[in-house]
């Protein structure tokens, strides 16, 4: 294996360093992505089109097992299917970072961790406090997460003008209270449960543990299973989303060829002469192949997968996921509603006051630790930020609320994230002026 002269030896923090970097360029990629979705999906909604485009999202599409009936629409598909793989990657970066990346550090996890759960615990008490009692109050869910794609995005303008320790502590941040969300979601806005079903899926996930612990190796193996998993999950009454962030939690982070033995492996290949050779039932052959699976596994499952469908996820997943739920009919709507007011506040004030209120909490108890160069005043634009609850808040909305308050609830979305993303940019603005 051959090294450029020119250019300084790898460093073991290469391991966990190069991959974070390539998930904040594709979030940050995807962030730009997803906001042409979302003004193409708002302006055909608003367009002669809007009533076929708005139709197209519920053509039905299934099939039936028996007495299961899997036949739903195609939005469900796309919130419910294709987003399983959106959460999958989510908790594939949050087991990476925990137990490779710089949230092995118990006292660095604590401090995004913190801010997850008062980023959760405010804007709902808020939510509710505005709310009273009226019609919409199960929609507490709306303002409880953050948007990853577009607060890395929101970073992404500055470029190196801000603390490295700033992207790590929302995007944490962001995993952590997303993951939470999910959980809520399985739980208060499931429907009644079939406890067969619900069995079957336990089961399923016990099969995929077994075969972990016996050492099979091959991912369509374990896509197979998932797949039936989420079936059961769709079926029993749970939200079918929480199989993606549990089996994004149960992958190995362990890899399974050391570099000792990979080096040992391709020496071996490389010790033949030149030539075309590589063919037939040969011992060269055997052995190139062995090379070519010992490079595959010589990264862990959480990496390979990770690096497989996070380009999907960032690229397709979630721009098609904005085009099926953003499309919102502006005409006619009645804007100033208790609903969308409660979310523009949990999201505008609940998010930063609860985000910058625990982190403070946090260090001050000596429970956490800010990273380098996270000052008190980058913490504050970046809990502004947090504001942006975009794809998860339009996700829980959909499922909180009727046609009636939908719409307006998705208004109040996007004007609250669009007044949290202006926010933290002007201070983060402020900030590197400043700094400069």
């Amino acid at each position: 294996m051959t090294h450029d002269p020119e250019s300084l030896p790898r460093e073991a923090a290469d391991r966990f360093t190069q991959p974070f970097a390539r998930f904040l360029k594709i979030e940050a990629a995807s962030g730009g992505l997803l906001l042409l979705a979302v003004l193409v999906a708002m302006a055909l909604a608003n367009s002669r089109w809007g009533g076929a485009y708005l139709a197209l999202w519920e053509t039905p599409i299934g099939f039936t097992f028996g007495t299961l009936d899997f036949t739903r629409s195609l939005r469900h598909w796309i919130n419910d299917g294709l987003m399983t793989l959106f959460f999958f990657v989510i908790s594939l970066e949050l087991k990476r970072e925990i137990m490779l990346g710089e949230l092995r550090h118990p006292r660095m996890a604590a401090l995004p961790f913190a801010a997850a759960l008062g980023g959760m615990a405010v804007p709902v008490a808020l939510y509710l406090a505005v709310m009273g009692d009226e019609p919409g109050m199960h929609g507490w869910g709306t303002v409880m997460a953050t948007d990853t794609a577009f607060v890395i995005a929101c970073l992404a303008i500055f470029g190196s003008r801000i603390p490295p320790a700033l992207r790590l502590f929302l995007l944490s941040l962001a995993i952590f209270d997303d993951v939470g969300a999910v959980f809520v979601v399985a739980f208060s806005y499931g429907e009644a449960l079939t406890w067969s079903a619900l069995g079957l899926g336990v089961l399923g996930l016990g099969l995929v543990a077994g075969a972990a612990q016996l050492g099979v190796r091959r991912m369509p193996v374990y896509f197979l299973m998932g797949g039936a998993i989420w079936l059961c999950f769709d079926a029993s009454g749970i939200h079918a989303t929480i199989a993606g962030v549990i089996l994004g939690l149960m992958t190995p982070t362990r890899i399974w060829v050391s570099d000792t033995r990979l080096r040992a492996i391709l020496g071996r290949v490389l010790a033949y002469p030149a030539g075309a050779h590589w063919s037939g039932d040969t011992a060269d052959r055997r052995d190139l192949r062995r090379a070519g699976r010992a490079v595959a596994e010589s990264l862990s499952p959480v990496e390979r997968l990770e690096m497989m469908l996070h380009p999907w996820v960032g690229f397709f997943i979630m721009p098609v996921f904005a085009l099926a739920n953003a499309g919102i009919t502006i005409k006619g709507a009645d804007i100033v509603q208790p609903v969308s007011l409660a979310i523009v506040v949990g999201l505008v004030l609940g998010k930063p006051i609860g985000v910058f209120g625990f982190s403070w909490l946090a260090v001050r108890s000596g429970l956490a630790t800010r990273g380098p160069g996270l000052s008190w005043p980058f913490v504050a634009a970046g809990a502004f930020l947090t504001g942006i609850g975009f794809t998860m808040s339009l996700f829980i909305a959909g499922l909180a609320f009727e046609p009636p308050i939908l719409t307006v609830a998705k208004l109040g979305i996007l004007a609250g994230s669009a007044l949290s993303a202006i926010l933290g940019i002007v201070l983060l603005v402020w900030l590197t002026r400043r700094t400069r």
